[in-house]
């Protein structure tokens, strides 16, 4: 039985952990099938983004699934399945960068390596009733999914050693508050308001789009003069279409603010 389901809505790609008696933890099946889902994703120039989340309210990813990581050490097949290589990351992708923008569509817990999970996504949706820490600290097991590194980058050193070393488990408002998440709904309307996101974001012209986020992605870390040149460099290649773009505004397309936000 499938443990994640892929399916096209409109132009994103929705990928669902599918394991919610286990919190939708991810053990080394669901990690795989993690990796085809990317995959599919990335091989289809058709899907624009990749909306991640799990099945059920009452979480979005519990992370890895420590029971199983237990049962290996009596588990010789187990075991060799946790602690094989994945270069591609234990939880399936969590080592490699999209080409393509992602949403991670949460509700519940985001604990653990399902932390990492919606870290790795470009942008977080989730309920009110969201709960968001590594508490896997208690427990002395260490972050490698890309926690210790995306999280400083997204909430600032201060905010992200504060959630790293003290395992503390925050709710929606305060993980808004701190730029953590992106933006918090309803209870229940996480993945309707992320689909929504991702047809804002496949409405705009492709081209510029994936070369401001690729300019934002690798200049992250080099110096201000070479970040601009990075941004210089990747932003000439499409600046036929920049052109493009600009005769339509001088046209009056977009005038107002007609069209921004997602």
């Amino acid at each position: 039985m499938s443990k994640v389901r892929y399916e096209r809505v409109g132009a994103a790609s929705v990928v669902t952990i599918d394991r919610p008696e286990r919190r939708n933890a991810v053990d080394p099946e669901t990690a795989d099938e993690l990796r085809e889902a990317y995959g599919q994703f990335e091989s289809d120039d058709e899907a624009r983004v990749m909306v991640l989340t799990g099945e059920g309210d009452a979480a979005f990813c519990a992370g890895a699934d420590l029971k199983s990581i237990a049962e290996a050490r009596t588990n010789e097949e187990l075991a060799r399945a946790w602690l094989s290589p994945r270069p591609d990351g234990p939880l399936g992708f969590t080592r490699l960068t999209p080409s393509k923008p992602t949403i991670a569509a949460i509700s519940g817990y985001a604990l653990a390596g399902g932390l990492e999970l919606a870290l790795w996504c470009d942008l977080r949706v989730a309920t009110e009733t969201a709960k968001l820490g590594f508490p896997e600290r208690r427990w002395g097991v260490p972050l490698i999914d890309g926690g210790t590194q995306r999280l400083p980058r997204i909430v600032g050193m201060g905010r992200g050693l504060d959630l790293i070393l003290s395992g503390r488990i925050v709710e929606a408002d305060e993980a808004l508050a701190m730029g953590l998440l992106t933006e918090v709904v309803a209870p229940g309307k996480h993945l309707e308001r992320a689909l929504e996101m991702a047809e804002g974001l496949a409405s705009f012209p492709q081209e510029t789009m994936l070369a401001d986020r690729r300019s934002a992605l690798e200049g992250f870390g080099l110096s201000l003069e070479e970040g601009i040149a990075r941004e210089a460099e990747i932003g000439s290649k499409v600046s036929g279409v920049g052109v493009e773009g600009a005769a339509r505004f001088a046209e009056g397309e977009g005038r107002g603010g007609a069209g921004a936000g997602v």
